[in-house]
């Protein structure tokens, strides 16, 4: 396969440009605007500077979406712009930024608080993936770190703002974030006195030569952060007690189609979600009884291999175990389920910064692969990591999902835009495959035993639960008459953590961190089994077109090709190929 910097790049009509002109123009601006979307992309200018996150600097992030599908209107117009490259691009375009700025002008950005997704989180994480091997490097995380106080000043502004308009986060959300900035400034709550805080920790590691500068600038960041968790507890906090967690029908549409790229019938998803459900418990419920015989429930059976089943001992030796597996799939899938480039072949496993959400994550490779692609593992002070909750969710996060995936496209950006493989990105089309790959590899055999076939199907499981009480919740439904959970009812979130609580292997801290997340993220969740759902419905009518002729090696690369896509189009696109 061909390097992608030594591809052809788009060309322009002799009219002006084409739709993929405009989509790099505007990642061209956005990366001014947005040094943190930079950084993932690996400009070196970004690195030393952080967005404004005041009501301000949203407006410019507007003014820019509104001024690009201007643009892209007149482009499209353009001969040329027919072409399926410049359709297909055009289309992602035109879908996100108008999906965004619905978004944007319902005010949304004015309550960003979530314990995953919103501006302080961007600015921590944004630290964890900066080139950190030269002194230049280190220097330009001093300057980031110094930059901390003025971004965090904007991101009040707008939460302030947002009260003004009586636009305000749920005290689920609030509560949680505040917890979260705690542990990150290593505060004791009791004495309001603070330990060695994670930007402290983090900057220690820089070179001697720059330690004075770097634990000032951290200090400057931690104190920024420190005064933003007081005035989320003494002034936001009481503000919005008693406000709602969940958004209702309109506001989840909204997010939905954002998420999702489409929109989406939820009563029917929400019956969809339903319907896997009970497919999956029938599933589970067999792997049980080879597990353990006799257990009442599949979640005895996963308790039981919480203490008796096979596991890695160890923060070291588990990072090192999951390097392995996923360096494993890689030599067993290249050349027969998929061609892999050699750039795209490099992934690392890494530990998650403390502090954070309890999910694993992954994180895209820089356009240059000078940053590889890593996945993420929040050990939540564990020590001991039982193997049947890691290995499909390691072909989820690393190979061959978000990996192949996302260093797939990167891989390819010269041949499509840089929009359509960076942040055009619609969530679902990448949950979606990611959940596809865990599948994939259950259809290939990989997962060896009913142990590691169980910890499969619970995350699965995991997926529909998701739809069933990120729909139902927000939106108050009714739970159905075929529940085994409290049929009749209308959801609440408290009834949505009990039945998720009821229905998942993991622990009950983790159940806790994604209600919030689901109530912080309203529509995000839902796109794992949905975009799923698309690529498998894409990959069987391709399957049903060829007949015996249909190759899954040819069709899984011409797919993870296309870069992004909504799931309006996904399926259209995955079954012509």
């Amino acid at each position: 396969m061909s390097d992608a910097t030594n591809t052809p790049q788009p060309s322009e009509s002799a009219g002006g440009p084409l739709p993929r002109q405009v989509a790099d123009a505007y990642v061209d601006a956005l990366i001014v605007l947005d040094p943190i979307a930079g950084t993932y992309l690996g400009v070196q200018e970004s690195h030393s500077r952080l967005p404004d996150f005041s009501p301000d600097g949203q407006q410019e992030l507007a003014r820019l979406s509104r001024d690009t599908l201007s643009g892209l209107s007149e482009a499209e117009r353009r001969p040329g712009a027919e072409d399926a490259a410049e359709r297909r691009c055009a289309r992602l375009l035109r879908e996100r930024l108008t999906a965004e700025l619905a978004v944007h002008e319902a005010g949304e950005g004015l309550r960003a608080v979530s314990n995953l997704h919103s501006p302080v989180h961007s600015v921590r994480g944004v630290l964890t993936v900066m080139p950190a091997e030269t002194e230049e490097d280190w220097s330009a995380v001093a300057q980031r770190l110094r930059a901390v106080p003025a971004a965090l000043e904007g991101y009040r502004e707008s939460l302030a703002a947002g009260l003004e308009r009586g636009l305000s986060a749920g005290p689920r959300q609030v509560a949680t974030v505040v917890g979260q900035l705690t542990e990150w400034t290593a505060d004791d709550t009791e004495t309001e006195q603070g330990g060695e805080s994670w930007f402290a920790s983090f900057a220690a590691q820089g070179p001697d030569a720059l330690r004075d500068e770097l634990a000032a600038a951290a200090g400057d960041a931690t104190s920024a952060v420190r005064e933003l968790r007081a005035w989320l507890l003494k002034v936001y906090a009481p503000a919005v007690e008693g406000a709602p967690e969940t958004v209702g029908r309109e506001r989840y549409a909204r997010w939905a189609r954002y998420w999702n790229g489409t929109d989406l019938d939820l009563d029917e998803a929400y019956a969809y979600g339903w319907s896997e459900f009970h497919r999956l418990l029938a599933e589970m419920r067999t792997e049980a009884e080879k597990v353990l015989p006799g257990a009442t429930t599949p979640w005895e059976a996963l308790g039981h291999l919480d203490t008796a089943g096979e596991a890695v001992e160890g923060v070291d030796q588990v990072r090192d175990w999951l390097q392995a597996l996923m360096d494993e799939a890689i030599e067993a899938l290249d050349g027969t389920h998929f061609d892999l480039a050699e750039r795209v072949k490099r992934v690392e496993s890494r530990i998650a910064p403390p502090g954070g959400a309890a999910a694993p994550y992954y994180t895209q490779p820089s356009l240059d692969f000078s940053r590889p692609g890593r996945t993420w593992l929040p050990t939540l002070g564990e020590t001991r990591f039982p193997v049947y909750d890691l290995v499909s969710t390691w072909y989820h996060e690393g190979v061959p999902g978000h990996h192949l995936q996302l260093a797939q496209w990167t891989h390819v950006a010269g041949e499509l835009s840089r929009y359509q493989t960076t942040v055009g990105m619609v969530s679902a089309n990448a949950e979606g495959w990611a959940l596809y790959a865990e599948r994939l590899m259950d259809e290939l055999g990989f997962l060896q035993n009913a142990e590691r076939r169980l910890g499969y199907l619970d995350a699965q499981m995991m997926r529909a639960l998701r739809v069933i009480v990120d729909i139902g919740m927000h939106l108050e439904l009714e739970i159905p008459a075929d529940s085994p959970f409290r049929p009749g009812e209308r959801w609440t979130p408290e009834l949505a953590q009990e039945f998720f609580g009821l229905h998942c292997g993991r622990p009950g801290d983790f159940v806790e961190s994604e209600l919030v997340r689901y109530l912080g993220m309203p529509g995000q969740a839902i796109g794992y089994k949905l975009g799923e759902r698309a690529w498998l419905r894409g990959r069987d009518a391709a399957r049903a077109a060829h007949g015996d002729a249909f190759d899954a090696r040819r069709w899984h690369m011409a797919a993870l090709s296309q870069g992004s896509l909504g799931l309006d189009d996904l399926v259209e696109e995955l079954s012509a190929l």
